[in-house]
This record gives structure tokens, C-alpha cells and sequence, in this order.
């Protein structure tokens, strides 16, 4: 999946500049960056939400994206159950109800299924949020700040939990946290500069995700991007 020669701009104020960038297939992709550098705005390109400009380029990828944003977006009157089932509804097609519930269960929430969203925490409606985007069944999932809400226990717990069940997808998770890049990405990238560019950031870390945030190499390579980040919010 990639953009290629990507142009994009607001008005006169020009955010992207012949830039390309690849997903490897089936890895978690981490983007980073300040606030307002326009990762969000990436993220929107590849989930198609964005008219690309010629020369501007996207190639790879023929279905549609899974989403998650870090608004759970449910809706307060639907339970749990039909929250999950809510794009098969929108598309009018049959409703997958062993699925979902087969879904729900991963994510601890079988036994929700008919809870509304209000009687929910804010790490069980990001969870509900999280089994409606695997109902999507897409093998390409965007995820934008989704854990940037919660507390750090079920940030973590959240984490662990989304690099199992999305195995075998790729992914572009946006976030602004160095540390949460570095438990769950594969590859990690950093967005700057005015236009904005993309630097891979090389870390010598183990491939295997979730990482263990106490481990020496993390705690280290987490240093270099927050010092990293720092000197981009100075420039």
C-alpha cells in the first residue's frame, strides 16, 4: 500500500510535498509527529477520505479501510451488539450476529452485548470501538490516536490487546505517544518539517510486538524520539 508523489495542500498553506510512503504488508506502521504536522491528514488520504491531486498517487490497495479514531463514536442508543454490527447495517447487508459475538468475546465483552454505551467505561467503549473495526473484516486498518483518551492501565491493556487481534493486518496507527510507537510498531516514522516530510526512525529493537516498554533498548530508543520531537516543536 503506498502514496506516491503525494501533493496536498489547505488553501495557500501547502502541507505535503511530493512525499511517498509505503505500508509494509501485514506490520503494524507507526506514524509520529507534533500536533498539526498533518498526520492526520496522511491517515485520511489512505483511507480514501481526501481528492487526490495529480501527480499524487495511491496504489496497492483495492478495498476498503477499517477505522478507528480515538472518538469511540458509538451510538448512544444502539447496545453493544448492534454498535458492532453497525457498518453491515449502513451497507445493508446481513447481519454477521455469530460473528460479532464471536468478536465481542475476544475483547472481553461478550458479556455486554446488550449493555447500552452509557453503562460502558471509557476502555470498554474503545473496546466495543475496536470490535466494530474488526467487523470490517479489511486487511488494511487506519487507526488514529485511538488509546489517546484512556488512563495508562487500559491504554496498556488496550495495546496488548490490539497487536493480537490484528495480526496479519496492516496497519497505520498515528499517534503522538513515543512510547506506544515503539511497543507495538514494526516500523516507525516521524512526520516534520514545513512542508511536511517522513524520516524512518531505525531503532535496533526485537520484531516482536508488544514490546516490553521497561526494556532497556525501548526505554532508550523512546528517549532519542522524545529529544527527537522536541527539537521539531522548537523549529
Amino acid at each position: 500500500m503506498k502514496l506516491e508523489n503525494l501533493h496536498f495542500s489547505y488553501g495557500k498553506s501547502i502541507i505535503f510535498e511530493n512525499i511517498d510512503f509505503e505500508l509494509s504488508k501485514d506490520k503494524i506502521t507507526c506514524l509520529l509527529g507534533i500536533s498539526g504536522i498533518g498526520k492526520s491528514t496522511l491517515l485520511r488520504c489512505f483511507a480514501g477520505l481526501v481528492d487526490l491531486i495529480p501527480p499524487s498517487k495511491f496504489s496497492g490497495f483495492q478495498e476498503k479501510p477499517a477505522y478507528m479514531g480515538q472518538q469511540d463514536n458509538l451510538l448512544p442508543w444502539l447496545n453493544v451488539l448492534h454498535n458492532t454490527l453497525l457498518g453491515s447495517k449502513l451497507r445493508g447487508e446481513k447481519k454477521d450476529v455469530l460473528k460479532a459475538m464471536e468478536i465481542l468475546e475476544k475483547v472481553g465483552l461478550e458479556k455486554y452485548a446488550q449493555q447500552k454505551p452509557c453503562r460502558l467505561s471509557g476502555g470498554q467503549r474503545q473496546r466495543v470501538a475496536l470490535a466494530r473495526t474488526l467487523m470490517e473484516n479489511s486487511s488494511l486498518v487506519l487507526m488514529d490516536e485511538p488509546f489517546a483518551s484512556l488512563d495508562a492501565l487500559t491504554k496498556h491493556k488496550l495495546q496488548t490487546l490490539t497487536a493480537k487481534l490484528l495480526q496479519n493486518k496492516t496497519v497505520l496507527l498515528v499517534t503522538h505517544d513515543p512510547l506506544e510507537a515503539l511497543r507495538l510498531g514494526h516500523r516507525i516514522f516521524k512526520m516534520a518539517g514545513n512542508p511536511a516530510e517522513i524520516y524512518e526512525m531505525d531503532f535496533p529493537l526485537d520484531i516482536k510486538v508488544p514490546r516490553d516498554t521497561s526494556d532497556e533498548k525501548v526505554l532508550n530508543a523512546q528517549a532519542k524520539l522524545l529529544n527527537s520531537l522536541f527539537l521539531d516543536s522548537t523549529s
